[in-house]
Order: C-alpha cells, then sequence, then structure tokens
C-alpha cells in the first residue's frame, strides 16, 4: 500500500523489527539496534556481543572490496553445531535414552573450504561428522576431518574409486560408512573390500512410504530415486549373510526431503524407520545407528507455520519426536537404542550468511506535477482522467477505482491504433499515476476499503536497482521460488516510504525479488528508503548459507562475489579472518573457454585497422588496450568510480 512517510506515525525500533520481520525468523542472531542498524548477535545470547552489519559493510568498502559481499559470521555456524547437540543432549538425558547424538554436516549444502573448515573447527569438540556424495566431496571431508571420533557417511552413487577412497579411510582409522542406496552397490562394495583386505562399514538406504509436504516431497515415498524398497534390503541382507559379513552392517538411512516444514512429517517418518531398524535387528544385522537423514527446516519467513519457507517446530520438539519415536518403537521388544545421526544442513549453515549489496538507482512510480492546462486533443481522454482525479473521495473510491483501470486500458488501445500521439500517451500515463497513488493514500484511511484497491496497490511500486545477480547469489530465489529475508542494513530507525520489488542488475526479467519473508501473508512489495545523495543504501538477503553459494550459475557472465569471513570476540570486537576477492572478468570468460590472450591480439589487430582506415589515431590506440586490460582485471559487477 502507497505510504507516505507524514502518514506513517509513531515509527518505532519495535515498529521496523516487526516490518521486517527479523524479531521472527532472527531468531536471536539479527536485530536492529537503538541507532536503526541491522545487527547480529552471533552467539545467540541477547547479552552477548553484536556489531553492526552496516558498520561491516562500509569498512569492508574503505579496505577495497566492492559490493556486493557475502558475508560470513563464524560465530552463527559454532553456536548452530552447539544449539544442535546441546539440544539433543538435554532430551537424551530427560527421556533417558540409552544412545547418544552425533551429527553430521552434509557437504553439499555448502561445499566451499572456509565453510568445511569452520564446520570441523566447531564441530570437534562434538565429534561432529561430516557426509559426501561425490568423490570430489569425499576426498574434501577426509582431508578436512580430523576426528576418528566423529561419522563419515558416504551417500550417493559409488564407482570403486568412491568406494576405495572410502575404505583407504577406514584403514586410517576413521568411522567411514557406505550406505547402499541402489541394489548394484552392494556387489561392488564387497569386492573392492576383499581386494584390499578390509571389513568395509556399512549401512542401508530405505526407501520409506512417509512422503513430507512441500518443494522436496518427492525424496520420499515409493517413487523417490535413491533408497532401498523392502524386497531389495532383503536382497542385500542375504547377499551379507552368504559373505559371512553381516556383522559389518550397522546403520540404517532414511531421507524424506529438505526444509520439512510439519513435525507431523518428520515423526511419521521416524516411527516408519524405526520399524525397519527394528527388522535388521532381528534379522542378525549389527545395528548401532539410525540416520535421521535432513530435513530441519529453517523459518525463513518467520510464521513458524507448515508453509514451505517456515516450520511449525523448535528444535526442542524436532529432537523430542526423534527420540521418543525411537523409544516407542525399540523398547518394546527390548532392543538397545541406536547412535542418532541427523544430517543437518541447512539449519546449520542457513544464518552463517547473509549477502550484502548497494543500491545503484532506483525507477520510481512518483508522477510529474499534474498540467494547469490539459493541451489540445481530438479526443476526450485527457478530461475524462482529470475529472476521475477530482471525484476521488471516501464515497467515489470504488467508481474511481474502475474508471482508472478502464481509461488506463482505453489510453494504451488509443495509442495501438494511432488516435493519441506520444506526448498524449506520457500524460495520460502520468494521470493514472496520480489517480492511482491519491486512492491509496486515501484507502489507508478508510475502515473498509474496496476489494480493487488491493489490485491497484499492486502496480504502485518502485523498482530498486541492486549491484548483485539474482541467479549467482540467490538461485533458489529464481528456481524454487524460494523466500529469503531481506531488509535494509541501516535507517531502519526512519519510517520507510516506497513500495518496491528489487531487481538485480542482469539483462534478464526474472532477475528480481518480488516475494519477501511475511509470517502473516505473501507480500510482493518490500517498503524502502527513498535514497540520500551522496550516500550509499545498502541492503541485506539473510539466511543464504545453504546451497546458494554453489548452485550460483553465471549468467550475464556475473561471477563469484567477493567474501569476507568475521570473527566476533566476547568483548564485542571483531575481525576479518579472510577476505576473497570475487571472480574478475578474465576469471568468468575463462571459465566458459575464452582464450584471453588470443582476444588480446585480436582486440590489437582491430585498433591497428581502425588506425589505418582513420577511425582512431596511435594515442586512441594506446587507450583503448589499456581499458581492456583493466576492463580484464576488473570486478564483474558494478564497480564506484576510483578517486
Amino acid at each position: 500500500m502507497w505510504r507516505d512517510p507524514k502518514k506513517i506515525k509513531n515509527w518505532t525500533i519495535n515498529t521496523a523489527s516487526e516490518y521486517y520481520g527479523v524479531n521472527k525468523w532472527g531468531v536471536n542472531y539479527f536485530s536492529i539496534n537503538d541507532t536503526g542498524d541491522a545487527v547480529v548477535t552471533p552467539m545467540g545470547n541477547k547479552n552477548g556481543p553484536q556489531i553492526s552489519l552496516h558498520e561491516i559493510a562500509k569498512e569492508v568498502e574503505d579496505r577495497g572490496l566492492a559490493m556486493p559481499v557475502l558475508l560470513r559470521i563464524e560465530n552463527i555456524l559454532g553456536s548452530q553445531i552447539k544449539l544442535l547437540h546441546d539440544t539433543f543432549n538435554k532430551v537424551i538425558k530427560e527421556t533417558g535414552y540409552q544412545g547418544n547424538f552425533k551429527g553430521v554436516f552434509p557437504v553439499k549444502v555448502n561445499q566451499q573450504e572456509k565453510v568445511l573448515e569452520s564446520v570441523a573447527k566447531y564441530g570437534k569438540s562434538y565429534n561432529h561428522g561430516l557426509e559426501a556424495g561425490s568423490k570430489a566431496e569425499l576426498i574434501a571431508a577426509i582431508s578436512m576431518l580430523d576426528n576418528r571420533d566423529a561419522y563419515l557417511i558416504c551417500n550417493g552413487y559409488k564407482d570403486e574409486e568412491f568406494i576405495d577412497l572410502g575404505l583407504n579411510a577406514v584403514k586410517m582409522g576413521l568411522k567411514c560408512y557406505f550406505v547402499v542406496e541402489v541394489p548394484g552397490e552392494i556387489d561392488v562394495i564387497l569386492q573392492r573390500a576383499k581386494d584390499q583386505g578390509v571389513r568395509p562399514l556399512l549401512g542401508l538406504r530405505t526407501k520409506l512410504t512417509t512422503q513430507a509436504e512441500g518443494q522436496w516431497s518427492e525424496s520420499g515415498g515409493d517413487n523417490s530415486v535413491f533408497g532401498l524398497t523392502i524386497s531389495q534390503m532383503i536382497d542385500v541382507l542375504d547377499k551379507l549373510k552368504d559373505e559371512e559379513m553381516l556383522d559389518c552392517l550397522h546403520l540404517l538411512h532414511y531421507h524424506i526431503g529438505s526444509q520439512i516444514a510439519n513435525i507431523s512429517d518428520i515423526r511419521a517418518g521416524a516411527m516408519e524407520a524405526c520399524r525397519v531398524y527394528e527388522e535388521l535387528v532381528k534379522e542378525g544385522a549389527n545395528m548401532q545407528i539410525m540416520d535421521f537423514g535432513g530435513g530441519l527446516a529453517v523459518d525463513y519467513d518467520g510464521s513458524n507455520t507448515n508453509f514451505h519457507s517456515s516450520r511449525n517446530y523448535s528444535i526442542d520438539e524436532y529432537c523430542y519426536d526423534i527420540v521418543e519415536s525411537i523409544i516407542t518403537v525399540l523398547d518394546k521388544n527390548n532392543i538397545p537404542h541406536p547412535t542418532i545421526i541427523t544430517e543437518s544442513g541447512r539449519a546449520t549453515v542457513a544464518y552463517y550468511s547473509v549477502l550484502l549489496f548497494n543500491v545503484l538507482d532506483v525507477s520510481s512510480f512518483n508522477p510529474h506535477p499534474l498540467p494547469e492546462v490539459l493541451p489540445q486533443s481530438t479526443n476526450d481522454l485527457l478530461e475524462n482522467l482529470m475529472a476521475t482525479y477530482e471525484m476521488v473521495s471516501p464515497k467515489t473510491i470504488q467508481e474511481c477505482c474502475n474508471d482508472v483501470l478502464f481509461y488506463r486500458t482505453q489510453s494504451r488501445q488509443l495509442f495501438k491504433h494511432g488516435q493519441i500521439s506520444l506526448r498524449e500517451k506520457g500524460l495520460a500515463e502520468n494521470i493514472v499515476r496520480h489517480i492511482l497513488i491519491k486512492i491509496s493514500k486515501l484507502s489507508v484511511t478508510l475502515k473498509h476499503p474496496p476489494r480493487d484497491v488491493h489490485y491497484i496497490d499492486n502496480l504502485l511500486y518502485d523498482t530498486y536497482y541492486g549491484n548483485f545477480s539474482l541467479f549467482q547469489s540467490l538461485p533458489d530465489v529464481w528456481a524454487i521460488n524460494q523466500v529469503f529475508p531481506v531488509m535494509p542494513l541501516h535507517r531502519l530507525n526512519e519510517a520507510p516510504a516506497r513500495p518496491a520489488i528489487i531487481s538485480d542488475i542482469t539483462c534478464d526479467c526474472d532477475g528480481k525479488i518480488d516475494h519477501f519473508a511475511d509470517f502473516e501473508h505473501d507480500r510482493s512489495r518490500l517498503m524502502l528508503h527513498d535514497l540520500k545523495e551522496a550516500e550509499e543504501y545498502y541492503l541485506g538477503v539473510f539466511l543464504v548459507g545453504a546451497y546458494q553459494e554453489t548452485l550460483g550459475d553465471l549468467h550475464n557472465l556475473f561471477g563469484d562475489t567477493n567474501v569476507v569471513s568475521v570473527n566476533v570476540h566476547e568483548d564485542g570486537s571483531y575481525e576479518m579472518t579472510e577476505e576473497l576477492e570475487g571472480d574478475s572478468v578474465s576469471d568468468v570468460l575463462e571459465y566458459v573457454e575464452y582464450d584471453i590472450k588470443a582476444m588480446k591480439v585480436r582486440l590489437k589487430q582491430l585498433t591497428e585497422d581502425s588506425i589505418k582506415k582513420g577511425f582512431i589515431t596511435a594515442k586512441d590506440r594506446k587507450g583503448i588496450l589499456n581499458g581492456f586490460d583493466e576492463g580484464l582485471r576488473g570486478y564483474t559487477y558494478y564497480e564506484k568510480d576510483q578517486v
């Protein structure tokens, strides 16, 4: 709805927290301070140290790194690992559970070296392990996991080389488990183990009938791609018995989807899996571990519901449901409680990263002033529009809604058929904007505004052009309509006045954010502030630590962004522990197989030919070639003029 700053009364920090939802999705990590800056409290303690994201953004640019920047807040990752283990351990103690908990981080969620280093560092005291689904991920995981008490879970399709890598890890004393996901894998694993003289550590992935709701519903159910049916599991059991290797089978794994929003789906899957585990024990398998896979959701929109971008449960409820499901099923037959594994990747790293970017420009809905006198015209369209503008009142608002939409359509048709000129069309559009704004402002004062006002409000918005690529940094927004929280990093003590969508700088109309986190209803516009001359306006996209970095692509050849990692100390100070420069133009050109040297040769030939034909001088040639070299070295995103 159109808002005049003078009409927004009593705007406070609390108003901002509620409007942008940070008091919901920010949990204990993100909030707004008294000066109107977005702040992070990485330890998750309300009384813990806070740092301003606006100050970090400015410091990053002072250091010479341009926006956009992916900011990683290391302590948050440690806090999330601690939260998961502490909560499971609390539930285990309260319920009298006889097993223990060990988490693992799926490398696919964020394969960046710095991320795995941080997981290994913060997870070491908890024996937090890793999960790999490819040879590259397995090599990365083995190199990072300096902990023989942590689990290394091998999922995905496995060839002989993959299996040999895992067997070598077992030789070195790592708890590296092969999870059999397709029927043919067991034969290859057993043969390679025999060849190397190693007793493999084995698990089975079961294909549950339970199917969770949401984006990843097909990860479970009868038609899921990976996992063994019950009959296939029996075949594997018989194979292991025949080979006298049933004692190598320790683990049962299942996965019914990422971002499981409904706690009932989690409990249903756990109960079914526990029954399968019980039967494997009865078959004589040496069962010790239950791997409940991923699925622990992140409340991106702060609604605490079973909406796909939220979750209707807490971490405590998640842990209780898993532990109680095991107790309920296994205690009936006095089956020992297994070690619990969860592959909680999204919940571990989502909060850890924030995309920071500056706004380059705004395409405003603001109309030009109305003319004092209408120009001569052969059509009465302009007079009708002006009459509609003058008519807008509480009693006529519905009629004016109808009229302005009719005249808006009529102006377009008249122009197409050559019945009004370009200037008349432009003036008609301007008057329409005045009418729409007048109706929207009036509707705010009415107790029961007409329904059509909602449609009109959807026409009233500015486009803020952000210095980033949606396809590189937020690919899930485009691919699966993922909602990420977006908020200004500063000026949050000021009432925002402009309803807006956010466009990136790619040449693609899909490169925009027009769905925003809202805990009450879908929000297609976000209120932002007017830009101030000579002052950067910074926005942040939050909770982007899961999947976004690796899934990003080179649309328009915009490459990886600059990356900064910060570590916050107990006294409130912080240090930037790592600065990684994003891709240069030459980097991305080489990614798509351009030969930079050959390009330079061709440009030299072109400039030489231009001299011969009199288009440029020799001095011009030098400047052109220097500019070409500077362009190749430059950041792929918009860079300010260097002073």
